[in-house]
Parts: C-alpha cells; structure tokens; sequence
C-alpha cells in the first residue's frame, strides 16, 4: 500500500509557457536537487548567498521608498540602510561579529526592525526574547541561548533589572540616538547560508519554550517560494503597505515582515505607542495609510470583524489578509468576506511553524473552504508526508497521522538541546510536526495537535472538528474544546465557549447545535462558558488553562 506524500505540483492549469520561463533551465526559479546538511533536498539554483544580500538587493532598488513608517515619520529603505550599518559598525567595535548572539528584548517598534537587520549584517545571530515574558522566563531565554549583548527597550531592561548582572545591557532607545547615526559602511563579514541569523522560541502552549536556530537559508527559500507560488497564480506581486501587528520575537513580525519585505519594497507602519495590539488602532492605521495586506493570526481576525467601528472605516486599498499561527475556521473567513469583499481574492491561510520558518502548505479562500479542516498544498520545494505513529510507516492517501515536512526552510535544530532536535529531525531532516492530517485530493487537511487528541471510551476525537461546528454557532464568535478526565470513559469532551456580546445562548443549546451535526460522542460532556480565551503570542489557544471546572452536569457520561 503506497503511502501519504505529498510533494509542490504548479498544477495543470499553469501554462506550460509559464512554467518554463519561471522554472526552466536558467529561470529565476529553476530548481534542482543538493545536498542540505547532509541530505538532498530540492532548492532554488538561483538563490542569494545569505541574507545582508538580500538587504543589499532590497536597498538598491527601493532606496528612495518609505520603508518604516512610525508616529515621527518614515525611514525609507536607504535611510534604514545607514542606521543598520551605523549600528553593525558599533556591535563590531564591541568585539561582536560571526557566530555570536545578541539578544533583543523589545515592544514591535521601527528601532526593534533595524537592530535586528543591524545583527543580520554584522554575521551575528539574533535572539528574539519574548517581550511578555516575566523576568524569570527572560532570565531563562537567556540562559540557554548565551548572548553576549542584550538590547532592549525600558520596560524590558526594568523587569531584568539586577538580573543578570554579567551581561552587557543597552537601552534600545540610546541605541538609536547614537549607533544608528554613526558614519560607517555596510559589513562585509563572511556569512554562510547555513549560519544562524535568529534564535526564535517556540510558542509552545505547555512546558518551557524551546530555542529554534533558523538559517539565512531557511528564510530566503521561503520568500523565494512564496514569489514563485504567487508568480505561479498569476496574481498581483504590487508593492503592499502592511501594518507591524505581531511581535518581532516570532516568524510572522520578524521572519514574514521585517526580513521578507526587503525583497518587494513593502511598506510597514507601526503602531504608536508601540504595545499590545488592539482592533480599532489596526482600522483606523489601516484607514490612514492606505493598507494593502494584512498579517493575522485568529483571535486579531474575530477581534477586527466584532469592532463596532469596522463599518465606517474606508479600506477599499485592502486586498490581501494573510493567516498563519493557528488554524482559521470557516466561519471566520465568512465573517471577513462579508465585511471586506474586496480582500476576499487575497485570503490565504498558511500551515507552518517556527521550525520550519513558516513553510509548510497554503491555500487561498476558494481552495481552503472546499474541505473542513484544509489548509491548501504544500509550497514549492516542500514535501509533506503522514506518518503513522502505532505503524512506525508511512499512512495510506486519506488516513489521519502525524504530519512531517521537509524542505529548505527545516531549522538547525534546538538551541543547547540535542535530544529535542533528534525527536524532531530524523536523519533525511523530516520535520515531526506534532500535528495531525490526512492528504486528500492533493491538499492537506487537519485534525489537530497530537497532544490535543480526546480518546473517549476508545473513540478518537479531534478538537478541531468539533470547534469547527461550535464557531459555525451565530452566538459563539470562538470555542475550544479540551478532553477531561472521567472515571468510565477516560476522557470526555469540554467545550469552552465564548457567547457573542449580547447572546443567552446555554449549555443545552450548545449541545443541542453539537449534536445536530455530529454524532453523540463527540457532543461536549461539559460546557463552560467565558468572556474570553488566552492565547500565546501566535493567537493559539492556552489549552492547559482551560481545564478548571465546567459549568453543569452532563448527560453523556454514559450511553
């Protein structure tokens, strides 16, 4: 019996013609098989060497345009590019070069954007500390990754303060003042394409993160897949304003906007005072400049189409919204639909993860809503496979199991933990997603994280189905459903559920909706409801809090 791979096809409805001249023999992106750290992968020939040249390239052909817009103005690309040489020149005076970590500690600000490229440059290796960590997870990040700088803004170096006594400690706004207005030329500092330019933490929902090392390869093969995909499509490549509405310290701020919007000139506003995120300043910042693209993870989607003053906001510039981070039900991209149409063309949903620099499948809205759970094919130079973990072996076409990816864009591995990586890497660097699917028709559809999975008197039930009804409710605008302990059944499932302002609806009626399309067993036992669900950084659900008390008893505790 054959088993689950799934590898990039352009498809049968890209012309031939198109084909060759994108990916012929000499084309920008032709493709051919080498040898990645050990193992042959399938990578673009022609690729830049690491990514100051990708800087260099970005520069000389937007260095007139406004790159980053903050509340005193814009930094145009060849501004940007003085202050991250001045700031390169001053972290190599300081003995800072190849091979060594700088530590940034910051709130998503334009300064943030040009420390990092300034470390990029100078050969060095960032490590983006999550800027909500409480002193002692700061104090953690650090420990393990070993910087030998840490630049952060003030209410970062204030939780830190005392703490850690032996590092070299700079305030990112006397940075700014002094490094980035320093004379000096861009660094010339030997770099390989398999050096680490960023340390990211996963975002994991229990436990302590764990510290990915990501390479100048990993990036540039993802923003050389997503031009191919898009040139593929034949959709608009136009130059894009997007907002800076996720933090720096993860793939989608840093990686997907501050790295990858060299490449197309595009232009990133952020917002003033920089903090945490709120709806009505993305509308009315959207509305001010004239937002093309969106970056969204979920809850920011669901919190954007609920803002009262969503109506009256002119966006008609508003032609693309990007997910990634979690999945993104159906019900969610009607809801923008109806609010945005004109964006609607431009909605895609994205499956990928910090280990493997946000590459994994992707689908536009046509193709994501023909099947529950989709979240399109695989990018260019990807393969994805399911594996089953009971066999050891490959699944069958349309059977659930773990979901693998491989490509160019699979992470070093962990930082200072080898037996992390080697329960995630095998020896042909597949990565082990810990997610669920199945592959059908060429696309990839999920269940749900492995962890996530309810086993109920021997029946397997995944969340994400059950989710996906509950938020398909006209009074429930997000819902997550956990498995608890029972005494016969072993688990039962819970739903947490979050009312629509306004909404009476009750556990009855929450059953009620469940069991009108699913079958008994995987109608929630307990139904708990809340104003609202934590979520980590990336917008997914914070499951272990969710397992207090629900509210009423259940009559499916036994059949």
């Amino acid at each position: 019996m054959s088993g689950a791979v799934l590898s990039w096809d352009p498809g049968a409805s890209v012309p031939e013609d198109r084909r060759r001249a994108l990916m012929g023999p000499g084309a920008a992106f032709e493709m051919v098989p080498e040898v990645v750290l050990g193992t042959s992968q399938t990578v673009f020939a022609r690729r830049l060497p690491h990514l100051r040249a990708l800087l260099d390239e970005g520069v000389q052909a937007f260095a007139e345009d406004p790159w980053l817009v903050h509340s005193s103005g814009a930094v145009t690309f060849g501004e940007a590019a003085l202050q991250i040489a001045g700031a390169a020149e001053s972290l190599a005076q300081m003995g800072i070069g190849r091979g060594d970590r700088v530590a940034l500690a910051a709130a998503t600000r334009y300064e943030h954007a040009i420390m990092a490229w300034a470390v990029i440059a100078a050969g060095a290796t960032v490590v983006g500390l999550n800027a909500w960590w409480a002193a002692p997870e700061m104090e953690y990040g650090i420990s393990i990754t070993r910087p030998k700088l840490l630049i952060g803004d003030a209410p970062r170096l204030a939780r830190l303060q005392g703490r850690v006594p032996d590092l070299p400690t700079f305030d990112l706004e006397e940075v700014a003042d002094t490094w980035f207005r320093r004379p000096a030329a861009m660094p010339t500092t030997p770099i390989d394409e398999d050096d680490p330019f960023v340390i990211l933490f996963t975002s994991g929902t229990t436990g302590r993160p764990k510290a990915a090392a990501l390479s100048h390869r990993n990036n540039i093969n993802w923003i050389q897949a997503i031009a191919l995909r898009s040139a593929m499509s034949g959709r608009s490549a136009a130059r894009s304003c997007e907002i800076a509405a996720t933090p720096m310290f993860h793939i989608s701020g840093l990686n997907s906007q501050a790295i990858a919007s060299v490449a197309v000139g595009t232009r990133l506003v952020f917002p003033d005072p920089p903090g945490r995120w709120s709806a009505e300043a993305h509308l009315a910042l959207s509305e001010r400049h004239g937002v093309t693209s969106w970056r969204l993870v979920p809850a920011q989607g669901w919190k954007l189409v609920e803002e009262p003053s969503a109506p009256q906001r002119h966006l008609s510039d508003l032609r693309s919204i990007a997910f990634g981070g979690s999945f993104v039900s159906h019900e969610l991209l009607h809801r923008l639909v109806e609010t945005w149409p004109q964006a609607a063309p431009g909605i895609v949903v994205g499956f990928g993860m910090t280990e493997t620099n946000g590459t994994g499948a992707s689908g536009y809205l046509d193709e994501v809503l023909a099947a529950p759970g989709c979240v399109g094919r695989p990018s260019p130079g990807t393969e994805l496979r399911i594996w089953d973990p009971a066999r050891h072996e490959l699944a069958p076409e349309a059977t659930v199991g773990e979901i693998h990816i491989r490509s160019a864009s699979v992470f070093l591995g962990y930082e200072g933990d080898h037996e992390a990586s080697r329960a995630v890497l095998d020896d042909e660097r597949w990565y082990r997603t810990g997610d669920f699917g199945r592959i059908e028709d060429g696309r990839l559809i999920l269940e749900g994280r492995r962890s996530d999975l309810i086993i109920r008197g021997g029946e397997n039930i995944y969340p994400r189905e059950i989710e996906d009804r509950l938020t398909a409710h006209p009074d429930v605008t997000e819902a997550v459903v956990i498995g608890v302990p029972d005494r016969v059944l072993g688990e039962v499932v819970k739903a947490v559920v979050v009312r629509r302002s306004g909404s009476h609806v009750d556990a009855d009626g929450i059953r009620g909706w469940v069991g009108a399309a699913l079958a008994p067993f995987k109608v929630p036992a307990l139904v708990q409801f809340r104003p609202s669900i934590p979520h980590n950084a990336l917008g997914k659900p914070l499951r272990h809090l969710l397992d207090d008390d629900a509210d009423g008893p259940s009559p499916f505790l036994e059949e």
